[in-house]
């Protein structure tokens, strides 16, 4: 620092040169938002050009009981008899 520059000189230059360090970085971010912005809507009114139009179909969901069944055949009796012990 020299004889002619105050210390409240010297801090203002420095934050005037960070300053412009970020500047870059800024407008990228910018950018960036805005093109993820713009991305979004586009997005947003083309599923909304897209979306089904009000009134269209309808579903329905039930549940249907079943039916008793018909025995294929008719009741055998079968009768098993045991001679020797196992």
């Amino acid at each position: 620092m020299s004889r002619a520059e105050s210390p409240l000189q010297s801090t203002r230059q420095a934050r005037g040169r960070r300053r412009r360090r970020f500047r870059p970085l800024r407008l990228v971010l910018g950018l960036a938002l805005a093109a993820g912005v713009f991305a979004g809507g586009l997005s947003l009114g083309r599923a909304l050009d897209e979306g089904p139009s009000p009134g269209g179909t309808r579903t329905l969901e039930r549940t249907l009981k079943p039916l008793p069944l018909a025995p294929v055949s008719p009741p055998t009796t079968v009768t098993v008899t045991v001679t020797e012990p196992a």
